[in-house]
C-alpha cells in the first residue's frame, strides 16, 4: 500500500504535465485560427456592408462572402484569376494591395508573440514550437478559404496558394516569436564552411560588427522610407496636376454612392502601391503600363494600356520636362539620407578623432546600408506589381530587379562619399574663437598712485579717496554714493568710539586702494591707511612698500591684470587696515553691530577661561589684558 501511494505522485505529475502540454499546443493554434478568421471576418464586414448597400447586387451573399475570402487571399500574396471575363480568357490579379497585406501580417505577429507569454500552471513554449502550432492553425483557415472561393468571381489555384500562402505566415508569426524572446541575436548557420564561419565571426558577428550592421540596417530602413515617402509625394502631385482625369475616372467607375465609396476604399489600399512606383519613377527606371509601354522622367515610352481607375489617370504622358526630371531628388536625399544615418554614430558632432570610426569602417558601413536600402525597395517593387490581366496588362507595374538595382546605384553612388565628407566636417580640427580683448589701461607708475591717496589723520574730515578715478576692476554696487562721480570727496570721519580716540576718514574701499598704491610703489610714500597713535596725526601707512613694480606698470603690459588678487599679505592684516574695515562694516549694517574699541588690546589673544594657578608661571602674574578683546 505504501509502494502505491509513494508512486501514485509522479504519474499524476507526468499526467499533468502532458495535460499542460497539450493544453498549450491546443491554446497556439487555436490563436493562429483565431488570428485568421478575425483578418477574414474584417475584410467580410466590409464586402457585406457594400453589397447590402448596393442598389443592384449581381449575387447574393455566397457571392460576396467568396469575394472577401479572395480578397483576403489577395493580401497574402495570393494570385487570384477572374474566370468571367469578355474575352472568355481567365484574367490573373496579381497586384496585392499593400495596405490589405499590412493586416494579416500584423495578426500573425500578434498571435505569435502573445503564445509565448508565460502562463502560469502550463508549460513554456519554445520559439520554433510557437511559430510551427501559431501557423498551423492559421494555414487551416488559409486552407478553407482557398477550397471555399473556387466556385467564386475570384478563385485561387491550390497549388500557387499553398506557395505564397505560407511565406507571409511563417515570416510574420518567426517575428513575433523572435520580439517576445527580446530580439536575441541569431546564431551562426550551422551547415556553413568552416572558414565562411570564422569569416563571419570576425566581421559580421563581432561586436563591433554587429554594430556596424545594426547602423547599416537603420540607415538603409530610413533611406528606404524616405524613397517611399518621395514616391507619395509624387503621387499625390501627379494627381493634383491631373485632377480633371481622376475625377472624371472616379465618377464614370460607378454611379451610386456605396460604389463610390468601395472605388475609394480600393484606392486607399492601393496608396503604398502608388507611393512604391512613385520611388520607382524616381529612381529611374520607371514603372511598366503593359507589356508596350514604361514611364520614366525621361518620357513615357510605347503605347501605355490603362484602364479606367483615378490613381492610374496620375501617370504622366508625353516627353519629360523639367519638372519630371525633379523627381530625381527623391533618390538623392535618399542617399544622404543613408550618409546622415551613418556619420551620427560613426563621428559623433563633437566626437575625438580617436573616439571616430575609421574612413573604411564608415564608408563600407553606408555602403552597407545602401545594400538595404536597395534590397528593401527590391521587394516593394516586386510586391507593388503584378499583372492586371491577360495580353498587354500581365505585365503592370516596377520590374523589382531594375528597381533594385537603381537604389544601390543612387544611395552608394551618393551615401558613400557624403559620409566620408561630412566625417571630415566633423572630425575637423577645431580653433576656439579669438577672445576679445580688453583696452589697455594707462601706464601709471608708482609716484603717481601714491601721490593720489592723500594723508589722513584720526582728526582730519572730509579727505579725498586713496583709490584712482574710475578703478576698473570695481563694481559699480561696491562704490560708495559720494565717491561714483569724479572728484567727490571722501566721507567724514567716523565717529569716536569709547576710548575717544576717532578712526581716519577711510573705509573699506580706501583701504583697499591704498594698499593698492602702496604695494606699486617704488619708493613708498606716506598714505595714511591706518588711524594715528594720538589724535591729529597722521599714522604712517604699512601699506606703502619699498622696491618692487608698480601696478600700474603691470596693467599697462597686461590688460587682464587683477590688482586684488596680488595685494601685498601685510597691507591687508596692518591694524589701520583692519580698523577702517569694521568701521565700514559697522556703517554698513545699519547699527546692528556691536561696537569694537578703537584701540584693541594685545595681538597676542589672552586664553579663553583663567588657568589654574599651579599652571601659572610666578603665580602672582596679572593678565595684561583682562577683557581678552581682539580686533
Amino acid at each position: 500500500m505504501t509502494q502505491l501511494t509513494e508512486h501514485s505522485a509522479p504519474l499524476s505529475s507526468a499526467a499533468a504535465l502532458e495535460r499542460g502540454r497539450a493544453a498549450t499546443f491546443t491554446s497556439a493554434v487555436l490563436r493562429g485560427a483565431f488570428a485568421a478568421g478575425l483578418g477574414l471576418g474584417a475584410i467580410a464586414v466590409l464586402v457585406m456592408a457594400m453589397w447590402i448597400t448596393s442598389p443592384f447586387p449581381d449575387s447574393g451573399a455566397g457571392g460576396a462572402l467568396r469575394i472577401a475570402a479572395g480578397l483576403w487571399l489577395l493580401g497574402h500574396g495570393v494570385e487570384l484569376v477572374r474566370p468571367d471575363t469578355l474575352s472568355g480568357t481567365p484574367a490573373p490579379i496579381g497586384v496585392v494591395p499593400l495596405l490589405l497585406m499590412g493586416l494579416p501580417a500584423w495578426l500573425a505577429y500578434r498571435a505569435a508573440r502573445d503564445a509565448l507569454e508565460p502562463d502560469e500552471g502550463r508549460p513554456q513554449l519554445t520559439g520554433l514550437g510557437a511559430v510551427c502550432t501559431v501557423s498551423g492553425g492559421y494555414l487551416l483557415v488559409g486552407a478553407s478559404a482557398v477550397l471555399y472561393v473556387g466556385d467564386g468571381a475570384l478563385t485561387a489555384h491550390p497549388l500557387r496558394a499553398a506557395l505564397t500562402l505560407p511565406v507571409l505566415t511563417v515570416l510574420s508569426a518567426a517575428a513575433g516569436a523572435w520580439t517576445a524572446h527580446g530580439c536575441p541575436r541569431l546564431p551562426l548557420p550551422q551547415g556553413l564552411p568552416g572558414a565562411v564561419r570564422r569569416a563571419l565571426a570576425r566581421t559580421f558577428w563581432a561586436p563591433a560588427g554587429r554594430r556596424r550592421v545594426a547602423v547599416a540596417g537603420r540607415s538603409g530602413a530610413a533611406a528606404c522610407l524616405l524613397l517611399v515617402g518621395g514616391g507619395a509625394l509624387l503621387v499625390g502631385a501627379s494627381l493634383v496636376w491631373h485632377g480633371d482625369p481622376a475625377h472624371t475616372s472616379f465618377v464614370q467607375l460607378a454611379g451610386d454612392w456605396s460604389g463610390r465609396v468601395a472605388v475609394l476604399l480600393l484606392g486607399l489600399a492601393l496608396v503604398p502601391n502608388a507611393a512604391v512606383w512613385g520611388a520607382a519613377y524616381g529612381l529611374g527606371p520607371g514603372f511598366a503600363l503593359g507589356t508596350t509601354a514604361t514611364a520614366t522622367p525621361l518620357g513615357v515610352v510605347g503605347t501605355p494600356a490603362l484602364p479606367s481607375f483615378p490613381l492610374l489617370a496620375a501617370v504622366p504622358d508625353g516627353p519629360g520636362t523639367p519638372l519630371n526630371w525633379a523627381a530625381a531628388g527623391v533618390p538623392a536625399v535618399a542617399g544622404l539620407a543613408v550618409a546622415w544615418f551613418t556619420v551620427r554614430v560613426a563621428a559623433p558632432p563633437f566626437a575625438l578623432r580617436e573616439e571616430a570610426w575609421s574612413a573604411r569602417g564608415t564608408a563600407l558601413t553606408a555602403a552597407l546600408g545602401g545594400v538595404v536600402c536597395a534590397g528593401l525597395t527590391a521587394v516593394l517593387a516586386g510586391l507593388a506589381g503584378g499583372p492586371l490581366g491577360s495580353g498587354r496588362l500581365a505585365a503592370f507595374g516596377p520590374v523589382w530587379w531594375l528597381t533594385g538595382a537603381a537604389a544601390l546605384a543612387w544611395t552608394v553612388a551618393l551615401g558613400v562619399p557624403a559620409a566620408l565628407l561630412l566625417r571630415l566636417w566633423r572630425l575637423r580640427e577645431r580653433r576656439p574663437k579669438d577672445l576679445p580683448t580688453a583696452e589697455p589701461l594707462p601706464a601709471t607708475g608708482a609716484g603717481e598712485r601714491t601721490a593720489t591717496a592723500t594723508t589722513t589723520g584720526a582728526g582730519s574730515g572730509g579727505a579725498e579717496s586713496g583709490a584712482p578715478e574710475g578703478a576698473w576692476w570695481r563694481a559699480p554696487w561696491r562704490r560708495p554714493a559720494g565717491r561714483r562721480g569724479a572728484g567727490a570727496a571722501a566721507p567724514g570721519p567716523r565717529a569716536a568710539s569709547e576710548g575717544g580716540e576717532a578712526i581716519g576718514g577711510l573705509d573699506i574701499l580706501d583701504a583697499l586702494d591704498v594698499a593698492e598704491a602702496g604695494a606699486g610703489a617704488g619708493a613708498g610714500g606716506t598714505t595714511g591707511a591706518g588711524a594715528g597713535g594720538t589724535s591729529g596725526t597722521g599714522g604712517t601707512s604699512g601699506a606703502g612698500g619699498t622696491g618692487g613694480t608698480g601696478a600700474g606698470a603691470k596693467e599697462a603690459f597686461d590688460p587682464g591684470f587683477e590688482p586684488y588678487d596680488f595685494l601685498p599679505a601685510e597691507s591687508w592684516h596692518e591694524r589701520g587696515a583692519r580698523e577702517a574695515r569694521w568701521a565700514a562694516f559697522k556703517e554698513a549694517s545699519g547699527g546692528l553691530m556691536a561696537d569694537f574699541p578703537a584701540t584693541p588690546g594685545p595681538l597676542t589673544p589672552g586664553p579663553l577661561a583663567p588657568e589654574p594657578p599651579s599652571l601659572r608661571k610666578g603665580g602672582s602674574d596679572t593678565d595684561e589684558n583682562p577683557g581678552g578683546t581682539t580686533p
